[in-house]
């Protein structure tokens, strides 16, 4: 929708009664979510972590020396994939609501040989943002891909010390969870989470991200002493990725469909552990809704 009041070169601005979003046409990246007293809930993207909420697709992590194997040919895949570093185009856009697209071209066949449609939409309502990731095959082979959202809020949220933040999940969690090791998915490790229960500290991530490759939640609430919290909810993502750089001061909530290559995995894209299907003609919805409290 050109020329719409708050479309901007860059991206779409877009506004409730209770929330002010901006998203890029970069990566369909959400660049900050901002209540009405001025407090922005995202990373401001520093120079520690220059991101905010980049979108994983059509891999999530790192394949083992970078490169996976289909129908015979080997293709090279960065770290995260190269949505995240794509131009969307602005399908259309009003004060509350925006879609962003991305179709296949030359330069993603090269590493990626499908032929797809990436739709990201994002829909203020009050202290709500929902959004829609929809994956459709426009080939006529199936396509394999994995995706995922990479949101980092800040830590703490107010002013609460980090070690009075803490998790709650939906459901108890406890199976084992992952570790990376070379980058790559590493050997099962006891939860840190207690009954339905993480209690945030540095700690965890000295070496890396906690990744719950089997996941019973569909929803969590990150939640700290000042009162402030944000709800997540998800559907059709599957996996969960939680990650900080140590001294920083964000937290990054990640759903997932996929992660990295397990240690040892060599076999051929269809079978890499976590991968989704779209048949042909196939539309897959992925979706996520951030509620600020």
């Amino acid at each position: 929708m050109a020329g719409s009041k708050n479309e901007q070169r860059d991206g779409v601005a877009l506004s409730s009664d209770s929330l002010a979003a901006f998203v890029s046409t970069k990566g369909a990246e959400l660049q900050s979510l901002r209540t009405r007293d001025g407090v922005d809930y995202l990373w401001s993207g520093e120079e520690i972590w220059p991101k905010h909420s980049p979108l994983l697709f059509p891999i999530v992590g790192r394949l083992a020396q970078d490169r996976y194997e289909h129908r015979g040919e080997s293709y090279a895949m960065v770290k995260h994939g190269f949505a995240r570093d794509s131009l969307f185009e602005i399908v259309e856009a009003s004060p509350h609501s925006a879609r962003f697209a991305l179709r296949a071209n030359d330069a993603t066949r090269a590493v990626f040989p499908f032929e797809f449609l990436l739709e990201v939409e994002f829909a203020l309502d009050g202290a709500r943002l929902d959004i829609r990731h929809g994956v459709t095959n426009l080939g006529d082979a199936d396509m394999y891909f994995s995706i995922g959202a990479h949101p980092a809020f800040r830590w703490p949220l107010g002013d609460a010390a980090k070690d009075q933040s803490r998790i709650n999940f939906e459901r108890h969690e406890p199976a084992p969870i992952r570790k990376l090791a070379g980058g790559l998915l590493g050997r099962m490790k006891d939860s840190p989470v207690e009954g339905r229960t993480l209690s945030l500290r540095e700690e965890l991530f000295v070496d890396d991200a906690i990744i719950f490759d089997t996941l019973a939640s569909e929803s969590l609430v990150y939640c700290c002493g000042s009162g402030r919290s944000v709800a997540i909810e998800w559907e059709g993502f599957r996996h969960l990725g939680l990650w900080s750089k140590p001294g920083a001061d964000f937290l990054c909530i990640e759903p997932w469909h996929g992660y990295d290559s397990p240690v040892g995995f060599r076999g051929p894209l269809e079978e890499k552990p976590g991968i989704a299907c779209a048949r042909p003609g196939e539309t897959l919805d992925f979706t996520l809704r951030i509620e600020i409290g």
